[in-house]
């Protein structure tokens, strides 16, 4: 599967100069707003140390990374979801990701202008949040009017779909997201063909000076406690730190990283924290072309895992020859594992593990 994750947030929040530092895509950094138009799209691999050590188990001549996908959204400002600022654009390329990450200021610095003025994560969160409802409420007011005369001219299905639009529309009313919304089971599928903006899970980003890494600052306490309230989480990060990491080569990155007191660049825990919130997992295929990572969701069963490797293998899935990454670790070789007993036969049944390696069987 392919992630993808939308970078949004007011102009001139270091937005676009993190998605530069993550995709190396080149994008437009000028400090005005609006510089970026168009949703660029930048492919990323995900960094999981396991995948090596998968490659050289097996023999494998290469790794092939599981991907994630940044899609930096241009600055959204108050009023987008009437169209200021080129908001109805923007907002469309919000509904298309699986997971927003808003990037909020959290840094001084009296040469990059803020379009508010002063640097307020809670009152620049409000600002975007308060938009995506908007445009929400859009969005269900437009089926509720189409619904409305279909059920008094005795459409049977609009009369029983009505009430449940109406219970969302007043939800959101209330400022409430689109994802706290209690559906029933038969409900959720209706619910879930608008495409809400505000049910998507949200990763906060607080964009902070050098300085401040790794803990943060007042700002980021401020947000902090805004998330908080909303169970989402924040990752700190400072744009201008990341965009000299890129930079780097490979083997000065860790240095520069032990130097600012991190164990892990910020594109590394953003991908974390984007998996743990999307309920991803990783699993691994070797074979004499290559070692590979594949993403799913987690209670994935081997089946549908086989089908992310390639279509027939879900199709004709027989079975899977099933070890776990530590296992696999430990034992040495595939050979000793095999010969250890650690290696497992798994059915269509098998719910996949974070970790697994797994080689499946399939009729063609």
């Amino acid at each position: 599967m392919s992630l993808q994750c939308g970078l949004v947030g007011l102009p001139n929040v270091g937005k676009s100069t993190i998605f530069n530092a993550m995709s190396d895509a080149g994008v437009d950094a000028e400090n005005y707003p609006f510089c970026t138009v168009d949703a660029n799209v930048g492919v990323v691999p995900v960094p999981d140390e396991r995948l090596e050590r998968v490659r050289e188990l097996a023999g494998s001549p290469k790794t092939v990374p599981t991907t994630i996908e940044f899609v930096d959204i241009a600055g959204l400002v108050e009023g987008a979801s009437e169209g200021e600022g080129l908001g109805n654009q923007f907002l469309a390329n919000i509904r298309e990701v699986d997971a927003i990450i808003h990037v909020v200021r959290c840094f001084e610095d009296d040469s990059v202008a803020h379009v508010d003025g002063s640097v307020d994560p809670a009152r620049d969160v409000e600002t975007i949040n308060t938009e995506l409802l908007l445009r929400d409420l859009e969005t269900v007011e437009k089926r509720i009017d189409t619904l409305r005369p279909a059920a008094k001219k005795g459409d049977q299905e609009a009369a029983e779909t009505l009430p449940l639009f109406e219970r969302l529309h007043a939800h959101l009313s209330e400022g409430n997201w689109a994802r706290t919304f209690e559906a029933g089971t038969d409900e959720q599928p209706l619910v879930d063909e608008l495409f809400l903006l505000t049910d998507k899970p949200v990763l906060y980003v607080a964009n902070v000076a050098e300085d401040d890494l790794p803990g943060g600052n007042e700002h980021v306490e401020a947000l902090r406690a805004v998330a908080d309230a909303e169970g989402a989480q924040v990752v700190v990060i400072s744009a201008e730190a990341e965009a000299q990491i890129a930079e780097l080569p490979p083997e000065e990155r860790q240095l520069f990283l032990d130097d600012m007191g991190l164990e892990h660049s910020g594109l590394e825990r953003l991908i974390r924290a984007a998996y743990e919130e999307l309920d991803l997992i990783t699993f691994f295929t070797a074979d004499e072309k290559g070692a590979y990572a594949w993403t799913v969701e987690e209670g994935t069963r081997a089946p549908q895992a086989a089908g992310q490797v390639h279509s027939d293998f879900e199709q004709g899935f027989i079975k899977a020859e099933t070890i776990h990454f530590s296992d696999f670790d430990d034992a040495g070789s595939e050979k000793a594992a095999r010969n250890a007993g650690l290696l497992r036969t798994e059915g269509k049944d098998y719910v996949v593990e974070d970790g697994d390696v797994m080689e499946f069987r399939f009729n063609v």
